[in-house]
């Protein structure tokens, strides 16, 4: 073939029209609805006492996700790193890996230490469980952390993915075995939350103590990630689930694990029912009255307590705000984004109070997330008209979030910190969820969980609702 043919051909092609774009979204991410893999994991190691996370990969992917969690946190965040550069994509990964937790192990003091794989180690393919067995083999003269690996390559997921894949690992590597050597019996509850506030920790543990049970949350990031101020630094942030209690896991009298969206998959719930025989409920995050309802009723169960009568008492004062509240959002329209479960619970909690959610977006794939919505919203979405059901989009993109949004007018946005543009776009409120919150203070405080989370989750809608109105008016509203 004639190569200067191949020139001019190219250069005397028409130039190329918006339609030749169209649906390009399908096959690359323009702004993702979603955060890299490994950082979930990150997420999940902070969960654990005396742990350090560890990522066995470039320098950059640790200083992207520290940004990312520490402007949401407020709170240090160490993430050790084996530091690879173009050699050691040849030749692999293996010795700086192995010195790299010699290093976390003697500047940290690490009783754990969390590895979670890279697109670049994955990609080369290093065997992260083979190089453990040969780091434990050539050091077992030392006194060595507990060492536990998940394998996150960014490509293959979301950062959910990566935390539910860290939690599960620890549970498999940490709490190994079967019936024959299982834990001794014990009165606890295990209880995994999913990637909750430190706020909604807190409150569950609450909850559960009102129930007359300890659980044994795991990953408790609500103290690492959530610290008082001291006079001086520590190394590793106090608190955290103890190794201790991971292993104690298996003799638990039942597991509760939050999240419908993981329904289909393989987690650290299942993992002790299967080896262990530990019963397992499987509930959406309790957000809304509906939801709550079915944490309560499950708790109950369990431990043939009823509810506490402070939490009645929550329950009556959230019903008495609705009728005081409702005048203000009912038939709002609310587009809802960020991860799998918490679209679930905000869509529920919003077709509760009146609201209808037009557009429900997560990044991830195949979560099943309309029938997982339906069951959580009953027949509250149901009984919408049809052109107000909402719309459901898994593997999205923010592109195409807004894009879609802006055909459907909304009232208001529900989501992270990355809805702020199109939210100043549109001129309307921004009620910020999850993670990340980067534009504001106080992210990890936020309670969503709850008949309490749901009071202030509503307090803060209406009051936003409120707000516009009044910037919006000519006289300002004295009374609203």
């Amino acid at each position: 073939m004639d190569l200067n043919a191949v020139i001019d051909s190219a250069v005397s092609a028409p130039a190329a029209s918006a339609s030749d774009y169209k649906g390009l979204s399908n096959v690359a991410t323009t702004n993702a609805c979603k955060l890299c893999t490994p950082l979930g994991a990150t997420l999940a190691f902070k969960g654990v006492e005396g742990a350090v996370s560890f990522l066995h990969g470039s320098q950059g992917c640790a200083t992207y996700m520290r940004r990312y969690i520490i402007s949401h946190f407020r709170e240090p965040m160490d993430i050790a790193s084996s530091s690879l550069g173009e050699k050691n994509a040849i030749y692999g990964g293996g010795p700086n890996l192995k010195k790299g937790l010699l290093n976390a192990m003697q500047k940290y003091g690490a009783g754990v230490i969390g590895v979670a794989t890279t697109c670049l180690t994955e990609t080369i393919g290093d065997d992260v469980a083979r190089l453990l067995t040969e780091f434990r083999e050539e050091f077992k003269d030392l006194p060595l952390a507990e060492l536990v690996h998940v394998s996150t390559p960014s490509y293959s997921g979301t950062h959910m993915d990566g935390f539910h894949g860290a939690v599960k690992a620890l549970v498999d590597q940490l709490c190994p075995g079967s019936r024959e050597n299982a834990a001794p019996a014990n009165s606890r509850v295990n209880l995994f939350s999913g990637m909750v506030s430190p706020a909604d920790i807190r409150h569950l543990k609450e909850i559960f103590r009102g129930f007359g049970v300890e659980a044994i949350v795991l990953p408790d990031y609500s103290e690492t990630l959530d610290a008082p101020a001291l006079l001086e630094y520590e190394n590793i942030p106090s608190g955290g689930t103890s190794v201790a209690d991971i292993r104690a896991m298996s003799g638990a009298r039942a597991s509760v694990e939050l999240g419908r969206a993981i329904s289909t998959q393989d987690t650290a719930g299942t993992s002790l029912n299967e080896r262990f025989g530990t019963p397992l409920f499987r509930l959406g995050l309790p957000m809304g009255i509906r939801e709550t309802d079915a944490l309560f009723a499950t708790l109950k169960s369990i431990t043939g307590v009823d509810t506490p009568r402070d939490l009645l008492l929550e329950r009556g004062r959230y019903i008495d705000s609705l009728v005081d509240g409702h005048k203000y959002v009912s038939g709002l329209k609310a587009v809802v984004y960020g991860e799998e479960d918490l679209c679930i619970g905000l869509t529920s909690f919003l077709a509760e109070i009146g609201v209808h959610p037009v557009l429900v977006a997560t990044g991830a794939r195949n979560r099943n997330l309309s029938a997982h919505i339906e069951a959580a919203c009953g027949s509250v979405l149901r009984e919408m008209p049809p052109h107000l059901r909402p719309i459901i989009r898994e593997g999205a993109d923010f592109f195409d979030i807004v894009e879609e949004a802006k055909t459907l007018a909304p009232d208001l946005l529900v989501g992270h910190s990355k809805g702020q543009r199109a939210a100043r776009e549109w001129n309307i409120p921004l009620l910020r969820v999850g993670f990340p919150i980067h534009d504001r203070f106080g992210g990890q405080r936020l309670l969503h969980l709850g008949y309490r989370g749901a009071q202030a989750l509503f307090d803060r809608l209406v009051n936003l609702v409120l707000e516009k109105k009044q910037n919006d008016s000519d006289i300002g509203y004295g009374y609203l």
